[in-house]
């Protein structure tokens, strides 16, 4: 069994990067004979609009890929992450975080901390916020929750490893790679580490295909499955789609979307030509 999925934000026009990587997980599952899904990651209401996610799905269309329907999306799936935090939280595993990012950067930078120190998530948490012991009582609502990432990292017994080139997650790295991540944000309620790994077990996805910029995140998500008791998929990074200076493709890149390609006349033959395909 094959199952993929492509999970689109709807807070701006697909561009040359986006098409590869739902194209590339479209043409495994047909190869495969699996399925091919469309997911909305709609997490973030400020700036997620339907005209963007009917435009995504217009130009997915267009592009020739199919999907089964309906569409799941993630802003209906707060409850379903709730209960996956208050697990973690009985675990003694969270811990509210009141840090701005400017709060961070200060700490971070600060001179005894040496050179600030990068993970997955930007700058690492300097673990302003972390309590000696766990904390314990009701799960508190509305405030960003951390996974401390040293506990959690205790419940392992050996190195986790995962089937894309035999990589493995070695626990006693992780709290100093890392950091405390942040599994639910004051403002959306599920970040996106966790939205991800529990979306991924409910859709009993097998595998997941996406771009390099998402492979140090792995390891979170190997962490998380192991702590929710969630099966592991197997991975792909596939490379980047870059412009002519070596940058990687971003929403702000206009001049790349799908969109514009086909005001110009491009065809899907030519989409796929211009990515590699």
């Amino acid at each position: 069994m094959f199952i993929t999925r492509f999970a689109p934000s709807p807070t701006g026009p697909l561009h040359l990067g986006h098409a590869f990587s739902a194209m590339l997980a479209h043409d495994m599952a047909r190869a495969a004979n699996g399925t091919f899904l469309l997911r909305i990651d709609d997490l973030d209401e400020t700036r997620s609009r339907p005209e963007w996610e009917d435009q995504i799905c217009d130009d997915l269309t267009w592009l020739g890929l199919s999907w089964p329907t309906p569409v799941l999306h993630q802003s209906t799936r707060l409850p379903r992450y709730r209960e996956a935090l208050t697990r973690l939280w009985a675990q003694g595993l969270l811990y509210p975080c009141s840090c701005s990012r400017r709060d961070i950067r200060a700490a971070a930078t600060a001179p005894q901390e040496g050179a600030p120190l990068h993970g997955p998530d930007g700058l690492i948490y300097p673990g302003t916020c972390r309590p000696a012991t766990p904390r314990t009582g009701p799960m508190p609502q509305d405030t960003a929750l951390r996974l401390d990432m040293n506990r959690a990292c205790r419940t392992l017994a050996t190195p986790l490893t995962y089937n894309e080139k035999g990589e493995t997650v070695t626990p006693q790295n992780l709290p100093a790679t890392v950091g405390d991540v942040v599994l639910a944000r004051r403002d959306i309620g599920a970040s996106y580490h966790l939205s991800v790994v529990i979306d991924d077990a409910d859709q009993t996805i097998t595998h997941v295909i996406r771009g390099q910029d998402l492979q140090d995140a792995t390891q979170i998500h190997v962490l998380l499955q192991h702590l929710l008791g969630l099966p592991t998929p197997a991975y792909h990074h596939h490379r980047l789609i870059r412009d002519a200076q070596g940058k990687r493709l971003a929403k702000r890149d206009d001049a790349r979307a799908i969109a514009t390609y086909r005001a110009d006349g491009a065809s899907p033959q030519d989409i796929r030509e211009l990515v590699g395909l």
